[in-house]
Formats: C-alpha cells, structure tokens, sequence
C-alpha cells in the first residue's frame, strides 16, 4: 500500500507537452502531485487518451487513487480579423464593434458574438487580448456597439473579448465541450472542470449530463460568478479560484479578498476549492520561484483551500517536477507553521443541525481532546469524508470506501488519505477494519487512539450517525509485523 502524505493541501499539476509522458508523470507524482489536469484547450482527444492511460498506469504502479480533472474550453469570446492584421488604437479614440463579417480597419472590427450585443449596456466595459485594451461602451444597436477606448494600445486578428460588467446569455458548453465532455465520461475522468461559469444554472445545464458520473467543479472566473457565488456552491461539488480572468475582468487589487470569500463560502458548505493560475508562473522558465510567488502560495495554504494548482508550470515549463516539488515544500512548511490551524480556524464553520455534521465536529473535537492519531471514515457516497474535512482537524483522516470512484475523487479534498477496500457488514468489523488499513498505510502504532465514524445500518449513504474510539494494541502490532 503506499504510504500517505502527511501534506493535507493537495497539489493539482496540469500535463502538457512537457509532462504527458507515464515516466514524468510518475515523477510528478513522486514530487508531490496529487490531482492530474487535462486541459481540453489544446490537442486532440486521441492525445488525451493516452495521457490519461498513462495516468491510470501510475496509478495501478503505486497503488494509490489518483484523480483525474478534464478541464472544458468552454466558449471563446474574439473579435474578428483586420485588413492589415491589426490597427492601433489611441486613448479616446471612438472605435465600433459590428456584425459586418467584412475585415476591420482604424475604425471597427466584426465582433461575431450576436449575444453580447443584446446583453451589453451604454457605460458597460469591453475588454481586448486580456484586458490590454478596455473600451467603454457609448451606445448598442443589434448591429453595433459604438466605444470610446480607455487606453493606447494595438488590436489584432481574433483577440480574446472579455465583458466583465453583465451576464451574457450564452451557455457555458459549447458543441467542442460537449463532445470533450462524452469523451472525458468515457474515459472515466472523476472531475469535469467547467469553464465561463456566470450563475448556477451553467452548472445545472452541466448536471443534467453528468449526473453522478463525475464531479463537477465550477471555476469562479467572472464577475457575475462572484456575484452567484451561492448558487453555484449549491449546484457544483468543488470550485476553483480562477485569479487569470478574474484579474482581467476586475481591477487586481479586488482578486485577494475575493480569493479569500470564496475560499470562506466552499469551505462553509464542505466543497472543495483549488486555487489556481500564476502561483510559481517564473518557473515555466526558471528552476526557483520569485519570493513573491512563495508568498502566494503559502497564503492559499493559510486560508484553508483543500488544494493549489499548477498550470503552465508543469505543462509546458522547463522544471515541471522542480514546480511540484516547490509547491509541496511551501505546503509542508507552512503546515508545520504552530499559527497555521489557528490561521485556518479564523473563518470556523459552525455545523449544520444533522446528526452526520454533529457526529463529524465531534470526531474532530474528540481526536484533538484525546491527542488521537487517525480519524477513520467509512463512507460510499463520500458525505462522510467532506464534512470530516470541513472541520480542518489537526488529526489526519483515513477515508475507507468500497467505491474506486469516490476514493479519487477526495483525492481532491484537504486531508482525506482514501483507501478503496471491502464494505463493512457489523460494528466488529469495522474496528478491526480500521486498525488493520491504518497499521497498513504506516498512519498508527502501538497505544495510539483512533477515532471511527461511520453510518449505521451500514452501507447505506448519508448516514453518518455513529462514533467509536479505539486503540491499537500490542498483539495487533505483531499480526501486522511491526
């Protein structure tokens, strides 16, 4: 069995052509990987596969539940093409968007995205190529949008558009995502990453697909998202703090506070939430990291996200397995910092009026009263496990399941080591269950408590209803040749 990490934060690396070989990503993996991510923005389905063959390859080689997130393009906003390739545009300058396909000169460009155009209001904002270019909208027709441009700069051949200030009536899935989403489905991928979410009902649309087969994480990359925060946690398993977007889309000084709330908001209602974009970004081209980049990580730690995310770094970079190895090292410092559950702790959740959050707080109170060494969860659904890691325990958690798909999938939550193993039948077995995996995951020795929680009658999911305290014994210890 492979050993646990002791690090409670996960590490989500993207692959890419720097690092979609099985060889690098084992070595990912040795690093500190946890979660695998497979951008659907770049190469074919047929590239995927592989990958994700490779992935399972590894997996079965260390014997661990590895996750796999499939992250969906989702639709791409851009202007059209100019005449020359590009026009330079000066502060105050009037400049129209329109729906004439015809090339673009000093004066307009195509903008083929009829939806912005029934959506946009006079004083609303339109961004160009990452906010490079901001433009504010004069007046709106279903064949123009006439600007003024905020700032000098150059517009070229099919830049991106961004429109931060309203909710454009366009669905998050697209027909590419659509088919990336069968694909990924059938290839057994436990997350599916949506992209341009802007109110719960994106995600809903996504549900309706998905049902049960995978995971479904929203990424918090727009403004409008931000504002729909809640319905959105209500209707995804995981969010990601998408700071790319968000940072173009709102002026930068507003992304760390905003990290910081909807970090606060998944962990209040127990969904994972990863932190994602630029955190070691000089490593794509440098074996260390700026002490700027250290920081960042490190406060992502301290707020209590369940995981921190890789992209570039270790899909394209030159040090994809030093990236990772950086990450893990910041992680695991500042876990061993005395303030970090205390910093953690600062924004507590309090428990909802159910048997199962009662049970879940009082595992985690009973485990730090009695300096336990293991919390021990048995679930199918993995209910159990997420409101066990909504606590922020100091105790590390062992998640025993006897279903593959929900032991990879809280490979995605803070703290959760989980073990795919035989369901239990009587209170019997589950102790001695849990002695045996936790003697065998290296977790527990002689005299150390555990602390068990579980649902009775057995197996069934959702039920977290009992809490058992036991101890691990000498002759225990023998049969298990310690």
């Amino acid at each position: 069995m492979f050993k646990p990490r002791r690090r409670k934060v996960r590490i989500v690396a993207t692959l890419g052509p720097a690092s979609r070989s099985q060889e690098m990503i084992e070595k990912l993996f040795a690093a500190g990987a946890d979660v695998f991510r497979i951008n659907m923005s770049h190469g074919s389905q047929a590239d995927r596969a592989e990958v994700i063959a490779a992935i399972r390859a590894v997996e079965e080689k260390q014997g661990r539940p590895i996750p796999i997130l499939v992250d969906l393009q989702g639709p791409k906003l851009r202007v059209g093409s100019f005449a020359s390739g590009g026009v330079d545009i000066k502060a105050n300058q009037l400049f129209v968007f329109d729906t004439n396909p015809n090339p673009g000169d000093d004066n307009r460009v195509h903008l083929p995205h009829p939806e912005i155009f029934s959506a946009l209001t006079v004083g609303a904002t339109l961004l160009v190529d990452d906010g490079k270019l901001r433009f504010v909208t004069t007046a709106v027709s279903p064949e123009r949008i006439e600007t003024k441009a905020m700032v000098s700069g150059r517009i070229s051949n099919h830049k991106g558009v961004n429109v931060p200030d309203v909710v454009i009536p366009l669905t998050a899935l697209t027909a590419k995502d659509r088919s990336d989403l069968e694909f990924a489905l059938e290839q057994g991928a436990d997350w599916i990453a949506l992209s341009f979410v802007q109110t719960g009902a994106d995600v809903a649309e996504l549900r309706a697909l998905v049902g049960n087969r995978a995971g479904i994480l929203a990424k918090i990359e727009k403004p409008s998202a931000v504002q729909y925060l809640d319905e959105i946690l209500d209707q995804a398993d995981a969010v990601m703090v998408a700071r790319g977007d968000l940072g173009v889309e709102l002026p930068p000084e507003d992304v760390p506070p905003i990290q910081k709330q909807i970090i606060a908001a998944a962990r209040a209602k127990g969904k994972p939430v990863v932190v994602a974009t630029q955190m070691l970004e000089s490593m794509i081209t440098s074996p260390s990291p700026t002490r700027a980049e250290v920081s960042d990580v490190a406060n992502a730690v301290y707020d209590g996200a369940d995981a921190v995310m890789l992209s570039a770094e270790s899909a394209a970079g030159s040090y994809p397995v030093e990236a990772v190895s950086m990450m893990d090292q910041i992680a695991a410092r500042v876990e061993t910092d005395p303030s970090y559950t205390m910093r953690m702790h600062f924004n507590d959740t309090d428990p909802e009026a159910t048997s199962e959050d009662a049970i879940s707080a009082a595992a985690a109170q009973t485990a730090e009263t009695l300096n336990a060494k293991l919390i021990v969860c048995f679930t199918s659904s993995g209910a159990t496990a997420r409101r066990a890691a909504r606590e922020r325990p100091t105790t590390p958690i062992m998640v025993l399941t006897p279903r593959l798909d929900t032991a990879r999938r809280l490979g995605l939550m803070w703290g959760a080591h989980a073990i795919r193993t035989k369901d239990i039948s009587n209170f019997e077995e589950m102790i001695a269950k849990s002695k045996r995996m936790a003697l065998r995951a290296h977790l527990v020795t002689g005299g150390d408590k555990i602390v068990i929680t579980a649902g009775f009658p057995f197996g069934t999911p959702g039920s977290t209803n009992l809490l058992h305290i036991a101890k691990i014994i000498g002759d225990e210890l023998k049969a298990h040749g310690k």
